[in-house]
């Protein structure tokens, strides 16, 4: 996603001090966006990286639209304003283990790591982690995949529009 909004838009991706890492409240700040059609006030992500980018350069750029955002984790999903384009910064296609996996991975290593933030129960890593996301991981999807690419894709693909033109 990073690469992408440099790609197409030069937006810039800046280092972490620390490792972004665990599972993170969001919430919607566009409600029409197509893709989170259905979603709840409150959705969980798991994000795990060394870089974001800025709310702030996203919204220089005109054809953008910040989707969803964490209090903790920063910006989440951005779209271009046709929604054809999505630009997702979190790992809703992880598993209950993957965030568990990783932290014992860089334990053992001796990286400097932290306990992943709202994973584990009692921030305890003998503890069973907590799983919540997998519902709205499974409707961003199915949206995606009805309202994005079904609803929008003419059967024609010689009267797609090219992006940035569609409406």
């Amino acid at each position: 996603a990073q690469a992408g909004l440099y790609y197409h838009y030069g937006v810039p991706k800046y280092p972490l001090k620390e490792k972004m890492f665990g599972n993170f409240k969001h919430h919607i700040d566009y409600p029409e966006s197509i893709i989170l059609k259905g979603f709840g006030d409150v959705f969980h992500c798991p994000h795990s990286r060394h870089t974001e980018v800025r709310r702030e350069d996203i919204e220089k750029v005109d054809d953008l639209i910040v989707v969803a955002v964490s209090n903790e984790a920063g910006v989440h999903l951005v779209s271009d304003r046709t929604q054809r384009q999505f630009f997702l910064f979190g790992h809703w296609e992880y598993d209950r283990e993957t965030l568990a996996k990783e932290y014992f991975r860089d334990k053992e290593k001796g990286l400097p790591i932290q306990i992943p933030y709202s994973y584990f129960p009692d921030d305890d890593p003998e503890n069973k982690p907590i799983f919540n996301w997998s519902c709205s991981a499974n409707l961003l999807y199915s949206n995606w995949l009805n309202y994005c690419i079904y609803q929008k894709t003419p059967y024609d693909l010689n009267e797609l529009e090219p992006l940035g033109t569609a409406q």
